[in-house]
């Protein structure tokens, strides 16, 4: 189906559910001769496994080695398709066979149920957060592409649980817990989670991810915006509310005077625009904020309906982290890469750059 193929150009297709055998995915478009191994994609799999934040995270230990199925010869991209594939192997289905007939508050289980009659109840299946592992392997080869253009994508937590970085600083934030964009905000988190989790409760965030290094020229117009391109992709993550760039949503509180980013002759003098002028890149860095809900699985009474509309409460057990954040952090960066990616194979077609 479409739904489960992003990009034109540079694509991915992607299989699996959270308790399935496996995940996976299919690259296509990708140019041949790029550096790459497992090791490579391995590293930014390993930034969303538990433990990249401090405390409360979940007890789902899985490994996420991923295996190249074609695609690299001799360590380098071939310009064939990239078959991957992630196995699973610390499922606890058992988990869910209570709730089995249960709408969980929050949760796809309604929608999907009345999209296809019947769903997937081990831990929510195609619409759990674990899906996410192959937009990672895809935003990886992306990010290697993009590379050999001195495009580079940084992401960073901004705020979480309502708390607020001073400023951002994401050139040091994946050496941070929490990916966090500012030094002193880990130690703030914690107590914020450890209060949270204390009342069987989840928390939100938000995540600025920045793009340096973009030309100007990318993006298709009209309905192809690259900023509507971005907005798609990262909304296609289950856990993201909302997305706004540049100066976002106080840009309906400046004047046009405030807002217009001035030019001179050595480059603009701010970016309210985020680096994309009607849809196109600036040759400025890019700049989008998302924000990420609340966990829906918590440990509190929640009133519900099952499968026959019958009202319910409902615990939700299992093993579940108490914020999307940081582990969502490089599914966002993924994303982003795969956008600029597909982009820049668009734009060339356009040019007619090699």
């Amino acid at each position: 189906m479409a739904g489960n193929t992003f990009g034109t150009a540079f694509r991915l297709t992607t299989f699996g559910e959270s308790h399935g055998p496996a995940l996976g995915g299919v690259i296509d478009g990708c140019p041949p001769g790029i550096a790459l191994d497992a090791v490579q994609i391995q590293a930014e799999l390993d930034k969303r496994r538990p433990g990249q934040g401090g405390i409360a995270v979940t007890a789902r230990a899985e490994p996420d080695q991923v295996r190249l199925l074609s695609g690299v010869f001799e360590g380098r991209t071939t310009g064939t398709s990239i078959g991957f594939v992630i196995e699973n192997t610390d499922q606890r289905s058992h988990d869910y066979s209570a709730i089995k007939h249960i709408f969980r508050p929050g949760h796809g289980d309604m929608s999907y149920h009345a999209k296809y009659g019947l769903r997937d109840y081990r831990g929510g299946g195609r619409a759990s957060g674990r899906e996410t592992v192959s937009r990672v392997v895809g935003g990886a080869v992306a990010g290697l592409f993009l590379r050999t253009l001195d495009i580079t994508v940084q992401a960073g937590t901004i705020e979480l649980g309502g708390i607020a970085v001073p400023n951002t600083e994401l050139a040091h934030a994946e050496e941070r817990p929490f990916f966090a964009a500012h030094a002193d905000a880990p130690a703030l988190w914690e107590e914020r989670i450890k209060d949270v989790a204390g009342a069987g409760d989840s928390l939100g965030g938000v995540v600025e991810i920045q793009a340096h290094g973009v030309p100007a020229g990318l993006g298709e117009p009209v309905f192809d915006k690259l900023d509507a391109r971005l907005a798609a992709a990262v909304m296609s993550i289950g856990a993201v509310k909302g997305v706004e760039i540049g100066a976002g949503f106080a840009s309906a509180r400046m004047l046009g005077s405030e807002h217009n980013d001035p030019m001179t002759s050595t480059g603009f003098a701010s970016n309210n625009a985020g680096g994309i002028l009607a849809g196109i890149s600036s040759g400025q860095t890019i700049c989008l904020r998302v924000a990420v809900k609340p966990i829906p699985s918590i440990a509190q009474n929640q009133r519900t309906i099952d499968c026959l509309g019958q009202e319910q409460h409902i615990t939700i057990g299992g093993r579940h982290d108490i914020c999307a954040i940081p582990r969502i952090v490089p599914v966002l960066a993924a994303m982003v890469r795969l956008v600029l990616a597909d982009a820049v194979l668009l734009q060339r077609r356009i040019s007619g750059a090699p």
